[in-house]
């Protein structure tokens, strides 16, 4: 079933003139008219306030962790030069740096002998464990003439499907044409809920019924997509736990899937993980990596947590970025990770 939300109909217009032909007009052609934000968006020229800015956003949503985590690793590097390491080591622990990585700081940090003292050692230690990544990253098509894709996976009450509604917000508004997948099909919900934020962000979603194959859900939303022209589909799928080996493998078999409509395409895979479960949704993320190669971490409920230090262990242990964090309720408080900008909020 294929089903977009009402919107008023575009008036009907001449097409735009292409570049090398005369137009049978002997008047000139009006100036083009400024691009217009999308039908029913939440943001956009005319609407509202734009995505928020990084640093600011950070700010705000690392209040608790700067109150309570940094806080107290400052009590104890020490700013007269007497630094209880010990001590440093279970403060990073218990921010959910975790143990082995914390031990590994630490050790790390006392070899600097730097110049501004242990706080700029265990600064830079950390800035040091955030990945490398493409500045201004977005979903790119992989295949010509194809979407973007970009499959949405984690385990249930993380704010995944929340998460692919503040995406469709974000992309639709930068002017990008976005089709959403409803394949968590094990969980009538969850169609609902997307296809509540299908008619906040003013895009369409493709959809079967309640206990459908998923598989069929996302080879014809990329059907739809190709046909209509979209940018970017972006797929819910089944929250599952990482120990259930069946919905696992469901995850792959829909990889295989946009490889059979789109031969060559490889997804961008983003997990969504609730920054509150901490070492546990780690723990998650590790399953799902082995099982289906993520691409990228979504960090929901960072503004909700005193134990920020998990961003450090997801991208150390995985190797894969954070690409957006959730510093709010808001659509627009789903910023982009920007390392420098984290780290700097983080001990700001």
């Amino acid at each position: 079933m294929f089903w977009r939300p009402k919107r008023d109909e575009a008036t009907p217009g001449d097409s735009p003139a292409v570049e090398g032909e005369e137009s049978p007009a002997t008047a000139p052609s009006p100036p083009p008219e400024p691009p217009q934000p999308k039908p029913d968006a939440l943001w956009g020229p005319g609407i509202g306030p734009p995505p928020a800015d990084v640093r600011p956003a950070l700010d705000a949503g690392l209040a608790r962790t700067r109150g309570t985590f940094v806080t107290t690793l400052r009590g104890f590097l020490g700013a007269d030069g007497e630094t209880a390491w010990d001590e440093v080591e279970e403060t990073l622990i218990a921010g959910d740096v975790g143990a082995t990585l914390a031990m590994e700081i630490v050790e790390r940090a006392r070899r600097r002998h730097e110049p501004d003292g242990s706080e700029a050692a265990v600064r830079a230690e950390l800035a040091a464990l955030l990945v490398e990544r493409e500045p201004d990253w977005r979903p790119r098509p992989s295949v010509s003439g194809g979407p973007a894709v970009v499959l949405v996976v984690g385990v249930n009450g993380t704010g995944k499907t929340t998460t692919i509604g503040k995406l469709a917000n974000r992309y639709a508004a930068e002017g990008r044409s976005v089709l959403l997948a409803a394949a968590d099909t094990f969980r009538a919900a969850a169609i609902d809920q997307l296809r509540i934020w299908a008619e906040r962000a003013g895009v369409p979603v493709v959809a079967h019924a309640p206990n459908a194959d998923p598989g069929a859900v996302v080879y014809d939303a990329l059907d739809a997509a190709v046909a209509r022209g979209s940018d970017i589909v972006i797929a819910d799928t089944a929250g599952r736990l990482h120990t259930k080996v069946n919905l696992m493998d469901e995850l792959a078999k829909i990889r295989r899937i946009v490889g059979k409509r789109l031969p060559g395409a490889v997804p961008e895979t983003l997990f969504v993980i609730d920054a509150t479960t901490g070492q546990n949704g780690l723990a998650q993320a590790k399953a799902f990596h082995e099982a289906v190669g993520l691409t990228g971490v979504v960090l929901t409920k960072l503004d909700s947590t005193a134990k920020g230090g998990i961003v450090f262990a997801i991208e150390h242990e995985l190797g894969v970025p954070v690409r957006f964090v959730g510093v709010g309720e808001k659509a627009t408080d789903l910023v982009p990770f920007d390392p420098d900008a984290f780290v700097a909020a983080l001990f700001a």
